[in-house]
């Protein structure tokens, strides 16, 4: 009767959508990996497979086990990221991987799943608010533990990934300042790359000045706004020091490229280039299922990996490429629509986690494919291979699909 139960009250939607978006990935890694001399499709096909056996263990755990056991699984997380460091397999200049033979495993794609716990049980706690500000410095100590190991592997990528989480602590009442001040740096960051700084923080003065006259005389406070236009100036005359002396040569070239400063087709902007001219060449109907002449050929270098979006434009078109931004909007709406009508704080909490990653996977990975966004290595969720990533995203889904079938005997 509780299996009944379980397929009876599971959301058929959201796991129609993900068999649709993880089949349509095996296709699109099938095409791009067709002229390799290694076994990168039928390696994917196992990585699928398995995640049959592993999707019944995450329904057959009781929906209770995960909010009961977040902080345990949060902390084996930490550990087995932190164990990278001294037992990790380093790959491409980057040690995120342990290595079983020649099978490795990433634990930064499962650290997102249990950073999504581990906030959540966090959050469900009736005395939290977080308009206090030692519970905001709390919840983001949670976010920020993982990133701290991740950073140093190194892997912006994945430590990009946990911005999700201040959309999260946002819908749940982190004050609106924190959003707004980290869009402000991101501006103020690009715009100085642009301009000369000094216009950059006469503007800013302008603007503030604007703002003092015009609020009400009660509500003026000059010591603020001086605090903050020296906050904004102290930022962007940092600016260059930390483009030049932090950030590494590649990170300030594919910076340079984005912003036009740069042209180099055949160095750091190869793979953007060719990936524009795949997606490009596909039209409106693309040029067919392993058809695609810059995939047959392997322009793009990690076309199956961080550029499989590349192989979707290219041979499906406009039509198919909107076909698969269709399928991840719609589930992305489908997953905030079952988060709101949890009956919960914990499962609502937890499936606005999952939205938030998936989104900022998918959006990051396309808006860098098309040149919009730095290339960066963040894989597009369903698609891009790897079992890693795959599983990854399997258990953040079903856990939340678990929580949603249980909902009903949690009245």
């Amino acid at each position: 009767m509780k299996n009944q139960s379980i397929k009876k009250n599971l959301d058929w939607t959201c796991i129609l959508i993900y068999s649709a978006l993880v089949i349509m990935g095996w296709l699109n890694i099938y095409s791009s990996s067709l002229s390799a001399t290694d076994d990168t499709s039928q390696k994917q096909l196992i990585f699928i497979l398995l995640t049959i056996p592993l999707i019944f263990v995450l329904l057959a755990l009781d929906g209770k086990f995960y909010e009961k056991y977040a902080s345990i699984i949060f902390g084996a997380a930490l550990l087995l990221l932190a164990g990278l460091f001294l037992f990790g397999k380093t790959i491409a200049g980057q040690r995120c991987w342990y290595a079983i033979g020649s099978f490795t495993l990433q634990p930064s794609e499962f650290a997102k799943a249990a950073t999504s716990l581990a906030l959540a049980k966090f959050l469900s706690d009736s005395q939290i608010n977080l308009k206090e500000t030692n519970r905001q410095f709390q919840a983001l100590a949670i976010v920020f533990l993982p990133v701290l190991l991740i950073l140093p592997q190194p892997d912006p990528g994945s430590a990009l990934i946990y911005s999700a989480f201040i959309l999260v602590l946002y819908r749940e009442g982190l004050p609106s300042w924190y959003v707004w001040t980290g869009f402000i740096a991101i501006l103020l960051f690009i715009l100085t790359l642009v301009f000369e700084p000094l216009y950059i923080i006469l503007i800013a003065l302008a603007i503030l000045l604007f703002l003092y006259y015009k609020s009400r005389l009660g509500d003026r406070n000059a010591v603020l706004s001086g605090i903050i236009f020296a906050l904004i100036s102290g930022f962007v005359l940092s600016v260059d020091y930390v483009f030049n002396n932090v950030f590494k040569q590649h990170h300030r070239d594919r910076f340079n490229i984005l912003l036009g400063k740069t042209v180099d087709l055949k160095g750091i902007g190869y793979n953007t280039n060719q990936s524009e001219i795949a997606i490009g060449s596909g039209g409106w109907l693309g040029k067919g299922f392993l058809e695609g002449t810059q995939t047959k050929g392997g322009f793009v270098p990690e076309q199956h990996t961080d550029y499989i979006f590349t192989t979707v434009g290219e041979e499906w078109g406009f039509a198919g490429s909107l076909v698969v931004v269709g399928l991840f909007t719609g589930l992305l709406l489908r997953v905030i629509y079952l988060a709101e009508r949890q009956k919960t704080k914990f499962s609502r909490v937890y499936g606005y986690c999952v939205a938030g990653i998936l989104f900022v996977h998918f959006f990051v990975n396309i808006a860098m494919v098309v040149g919009i966004f730095p290339t960066i290595g963040v894989p597009l969720p369903f698609f891009s291979y790897g079992g890693s990533g795959l599983w990854g995203f399997t258990i953040l889904l079903f856990i939340f699909l678990k929580m949603d079938a249980n909902k009903v005997n949690e009245w």
